[in-house]
């Protein structure tokens, strides 16, 4: 007899006038694909429908801009003041609402953050005037900019008439989403936005009765409110993104304003959505994005806070993604609805693994920020684990191979084992050779990682669906181009990694000097005073992990900066945490010499000695190019990717490996 798993995540609940399939909706996502008349693309449009395959409830198109003329932060924001898109519009919410979910879109006038409006020569309005860090060193179309003498930005004191045209501007909105089939709209009332602005004493300093008390202070949000109802009527659910908590001391306001803010919405939308933060700054933004470092649903309790004071339904989101997690704040009452962001990004089919019962299967998401740089650095979508990610409109029609094929996969790392996964999944017979004792490669290293327990889940998890899709794994098995001869493979993968670099620097062979990846698994015989050489992610992360076990760490890097490795996301988040911890990070620092004492290095003032026990290096890969060059000739149809051709990121491997495996029995 069939059990419904998660019973109380997969009941329906009815907003307004609307009855939902379930407890689960997509968070809005931003950053799209438009045409030249800023209508939506058929691959954007793909994108956002895959999530209703997927199982969702609600899917939110994000960051869709109210007022195209004064509220635009980037030109990737689709506009809802624009009468060119209807039609293709009206194509995203078909596309939704014909999988069983409820399109919704997420109204946003980004205020003082306008930064498209200003860089083409508009002036940026704000609830009081005031100036603003010039800090974008690249516009928001990807050019460098003229920095201003000052380093500030001039924001100006919104009229009343500017407050008027900002009501009705989100209350044509909302009506133009409607006519184009949504049956939900997101108020977009936090993450210093907008209408945040208004409600935060850090930005709204006003003495008439837009600012002052907190009822002031919210005048704007409810009469947007008021009007959208007035214009829309009752049948469009209204819900109100805010932030709870700005986490922005010692003038944001914190959870005590967020309940009254709560109690003067209760009655007046159908849907509270319980965030919090500032978008702009660090340190707040690694909770209402949840990083690496916060604990899974590092937000749910202040939507358990907010729900003991109203009526109105309440929605949690941040760091969710287990949906043991999930049944158990809806079973417990700590908020009616998730609502999933990076997780639908890394899993789209969530929802339907854990209604089925595959909730093993389920990519979670490693909250390693790839996929917000990867959309800031080439306004794409990408995520680390889930190579579809970006490529819907293509995968839609996806035609299977012309041939089944025997495949020898070399390399059982992170491109090894996705391309084995995906071949197996294309009906490719499958044998994947890895010659440690274990599949995922040098990642491996990571396993005791607290921060890091989403990787090797993952890895674990790649291993399982391999086994399930009927791959031959062989372990403890070095492969030689002889060897691969003898497997008659119509296609070989050659996906061997790559290899540490030791740098070339007097005393690198001492006894006090070790590898960043053995350090990882070896931290017990790391010193209580560490210096790391490589300020990219691995040393400075490794400084974090060493910091954890109570070791004081120093990273040095030669650049002026940490290295990012192009996830920007991710550096932030471990900025924040290595100065929680005091890991320092010294830049424009160059080592000399490792001595038994430590190591000797200079900056742009000299030579400086930092006293070590141990000097780990984490300066980078080398990759294996010419071991994975010898498999050329050992079949037909030969394929070399990830770290053996340039070392980058577990992203590039995953789609290579995902890439090359489609590529697989083509013709």
């Amino acid at each position: 007899m069939y059990t419904l798993k998660y019973p109380h995540l997969f009941s329906p609940i009815k907003l307004g006038g609307i009855y939902y399939k379930n407890r689960l909706f997509a968070a809005p996502n931003g950053f799209h694909h438009l045409t030249s008349d800023r209508a939506p693309t058929p691959e954007e449009i793909a994108f956002f429908e895959r999530k209703a395959i997927g199982g969702f409830a609600q899917v939110t198109i994000g960051e869709c801009c109210v007022d195209s003329e004064r509220g635009l932060a980037h030109p990737h924001q689709f506009q809802l003041d624009n009468p060119l898109a209807y039609s293709r519009f009206g194509a995203y919410t078909r596309a939704i609402e014909r999988h069983g979910a409820v399109p919704s879109v997420q109204l946003q006038h980004c205020g003082i953050f306008s930064h498209y409006i200003y860089e083409h020569g508009g002036k940026l309005l704000g609830p009081s005037e005031l100036f603003i860090p010039d800090e974008h060193r690249v516009n928001s179309d990807g050019d460098e900019v003229f920095h201003p003498e000052d380093g500030l930005r001039h924001v100006y004191e919104m009229t009343e008439e500017d407050i008027y045209r900002m009501i009705d501007k989100f209350a044509k909105a909302a009506a133009f989403a409607q006519q184009c089939g949504c049956g939900s709209v997101m108020v977009h009332a936090g993450h210093g936005w907008g209408i945040a602005q208004f409600l935060s004493p850090r930005f709204n300093k006003r003495t008439d009765r837009w600012g002052g008390s907190l009822e002031n202070r919210m005048r704007l949000l409810l009469a947007v409110i008021e009007e959208i109802r007035k214009r829309c009527g009752k049948k469009l659910v209204i819900e109100v993104r805010m932030s709870a908590d700005e986490y922005m001391p010692p003038d944001g306001y914190d959870i005590s304003t967020g309940i009254e803010i709560a109690k003067m919405l209760d009655g007046k939308v159908d849907l509270i959505n319980v965030s919090c933060g500032d978008h702009e700054s660090r340190e707040s933004a690694c909770r209402a994005f949840p990083t690496m470092f916060v604990p899974d649903g590092v937000n749910v309790h202040l939507a358990t806070e907010i729900k003991q004071f109203v009526n109105t339904p309440v929605s949690t989101v941040g760091g969710l993604c287990e949906p043991e997690m999930l049944e158990e704040i809806i079973a417990s009452g700590k908020a009616d609805i998730v609502q999933i962001g990076h997780q639908s990004l890394a899993d789209p089919d969530m929802p339907l693994k854990a209604r089925l019962g595959k909730e093993d299967e389920i990519n979670l998401c490693l909250r390693c920020n790839n996929c917000n740089s990867y959309g800031f650095v080439y306004r794409q979508r990408s995520c680390t684990i889930n190579p579809e990610l970006g490529f819907e409109f293509d995968l839609k029609n996806d035609a299977p191979p012309k041939r089944k094929c025997r495949v020898l996969v070399i390399g059982g790392g992170m491109g090894g084992m996705q391309a084995a996964l995906t071949c197996a999944q294309r009906g490719h017979e499958v044998i994947l050779c890895e010659k440690e004792a274990q599949l995922g490669g040098i990642l491996r290293c990571e396993d005791k990682v607290p921060f890091k327990k989403r990787l090797a889940a993952y890895m674990d998890r790649q291993e399982l669906l391999l086994n399930r899709a009927g791959v031959e794994i062989r372990k403890n098995v070095t492969v030689t181009p002889e060897y691969a001869k003898t497997i008659g493979a119509d296609a070989i993968v050659a996906a061997l990694g790559a290899t540490p670099i030791k740098p070339p620097i007097p005393g690198i062979d001492g006894k006090n000097v070790l590898s960043s990846d053995y350090a990882y698994v070896h931290p017990e015989e790391v010193g209580e005073n560490v210096v790391i050489l490589g300020g990219g992610l691995v040393g400075t992360e490794l400084s974090i992990y060493l910091s954890m076990l109570g070791k004081k760490a120093t990273v040095i890097e030669m650049l002026p900066q940490m290295n990012d490795g192009g996830n920007a996301g991710q550096q932030n988040a471990v900025q924040v945490e290595m100065q929680r911890l005091g890991a320092k990070l010294d830049c424009n620092t160059k080592a000399l010499e490792i001595t038994d004492k430590g190591l000797r290095a200079e900056n742009p003032d000299g030579e400086i000695f930092y006293e070590a026990d141990t000097v780990i290096y984490a300066v980078g890969l080398k990759p294996r190019f010419e071991e994975a060059n010898a498999f050329y000739d050992c079949a037909p149809d030969f394929h070399q990717i990830g770290d053996c051709v340039a070392a980058k990121n577990i992203q590039c491997a995953t789609m290579a490996g995902f890439t090359a495996a489609r590529m697989i029995g083509k013709v």
